[in-house]
């Protein structure tokens, strides 16, 4: 059974923030666990990493089948659908889309046949050499249905398992080949296999429930379902799981330096994730204090943007000595509706999701903090709330560095043309915000936030323009 449901997403309240490519969760059932309820709670976990669509597959006595659908998952899955997929191993998936597009045809675990056997494939990334082995896959009479990087893989799959029948072999050859970012879960009949790039810039981590084994792109999503964060996927690590083995294999490709998304601390992942041995949370309480320290500020009173600002403005509050406080009342049951994405419609949806707390703020210098600023629009409009609201001051401060250039590998930042620091200086930015004034936190400090971080090496390109990889113009140009 494969069924899609396609709802008319669109761009939400939070569409000035950057937007993470997808999450990915697998799960070996040795225990008779409810499998399909296992990873449906598993993506609610990571449902922060994507919410454009999202799906299930299991492998059982039938096969692998699956369900899929647009929107988020507790709309896509009811009891009746995740009651009739049972079985021994699933692998499950939430996404919005960077690469590719968003139609149904799109939405992952992608299913396909090889020569041996059927599988399901989940991929978080992008990979910037896709629209090159695309090209030259067609060439050769393959058919491609989609337009995800997933499929790229997957045809690479069928295309070696001509020369060999060994899975495991031919997976080496395909991180030999593939550039980029990706964090990779795989099921066949018998095994799940997770692959991280060997770069390291997107998360994977292994856990643990009784003698059952998961992969996942945050320990947030072990957490939810009860299991023990086991370790992270090391950078180019291959690990097979079948039954009860956990197998690891290394060396496929040349080690690189490590080169983490920065932007899983700054804002993608969730606070009570642990990436590579650090606390988000912590990360984020490190980005307040050495902003307060970068960029300090006279007033009465430290808010957080919610939820994103929040961390980071107790931070600040607590290096500062400036009591913290709510000046932002969230809307909880707004979440992120199917809002029309002109600009207009984007700064009403504000109005919708916050409201201001005026016997707060009233007569009160405000710093005001931030974990980014990507267009700018929300934030001009969040100044503008608190001043009507009677805030003598508003202080903008932001717990990263301006937002210069685009990513191609795996996070939806705009063109260049559409990121304001590109475009105009921090005063210019300040004065188009409406602030009284403004300070990001610099790239130097930003790199010593991760407490605790393994081997550190951050990926920072979107803001210094310093890539690890070098992705050609011409893929770069199709991204």
């Amino acid at each position: 059974m494969m069924v899609d449901r396609a709802s008319a997403l669109q761009c939400c309240v939070d569409c000035d923030k950057p937007r993470e490519a997808c999450g990915v969760f697998g799960v070996v059932n040795n225990d008779d666990f409810d499998i399909a309820r296992m990873v449906y709670f598993g993506l609610y976990a990571l449902q922060h990493r994507g919410q454009e669509s999202c799906g299930i597959a299991v492998t059982n006595q039938n096969g692998i089948t699956g369900y899929r659908g647009m929107g988020l998952v507790s709309e896509v899955f009811s009891d009746r659908i995740l009651d009739q997929l049972g079985g021994s191993i699933a692998v499950g998936h939430c996404r919005y889309s960077t690469a590719g597009g968003n139609s149904v045809e799109d939405i992952q675990p992608l299913m396909a046949n090889y020569k041996g056997g059927r599988m399901a494939i989940a991929h978080n990334g992008n990979l910037v050499n896709a629209e090159k082995i695309r090209r030259t896959l067609e060439e050769s009479g393959a058919i491609f249905q989609t337009s995800t990087d997933s499929e790229v893989i997957a045809n690479l799959i069928s295309r070696y398992s001509i020369q060999t029948d060994d899975l495991e072999e031919i997976l080496v050859k395909i991180m030999q080949q593939v550039v980029g970012s990706y964090a990779v879960i795989i099921m066949t009949r018998k095994r799940l296999i997770g692959m991280r790039d060997p770069w390291g810039l997107r998360p994977l981590c292994i856990g643990k429930l009784d003698d059952s084994i998961i992969l996942a792109s945050e320990s947030c999503a072990l957490d939810s379902v009860g299991a023990d964060f086991i370790r992270d996927v090391e950078p180019g690590e291959i690990v097979v799981v079948q039954d009860k083995e956990i197998r690891s294999i290394k060396g496929a490709v040349s080690s690189k330096p490590r080169h983490f998304c920065i932007f899983e601390h700054i804002y993608f992942a969730r606070p009570d994730s642990f990436i590579d041995g650090a606390s988000v949370y912590k990360s984020r309480l490190e980005a307040g204090r050495m902003l307060a320290i970068e960029h300090p500020a006279d007033a009465d009173l430290v808010v957080g943007v919610p939820d994103s600002g929040l961390t980071a403005a107790i931070g600040f509050s607590r290096q500062s000595g400036i009591p913290y406080g709510e000046a932002l009342i969230k809307n909880r049951y707004v979440g992120r509706t199917f809002i029309e994405p002109q600009q207009k419609k984007r700064e009403q949806s504000i109005d919708i999701k916050l409201n201001v707390l005026k016997e707060e703020i009233e007569g009160k210098r405000i710093v005001m903090i931030d974990d980014s600023i990507v267009r700018g629009t929300t934030t001009r409009k969040l100044v503008q709330m608190l001043k009507n609201a009677g805030a003598k001051e508003v202080h903008m401060r932001i717990s990263s560095p301006p937002v210069k250039f685009p990513c191609y590998f795996g996070i939806d930042i705009s063109s260049k043309n559409q990121l304001i620091a590109a475009k105009k200086t921090i005063e210019e930015i300040r004065k188009n915000m409406g602030a009284d004034s403004l300070g990001f936190l610099s790239v130097d400090g930003l790199v010593k936030t991760p407490v605790g971080a393994l081997e550190r090496g951050f990926c920072t390109g979107c803001f210094t323009g310093k890539y690890p990889i070098n992705p050609t113009e011409e893929d770069c140009s199709d991204k």
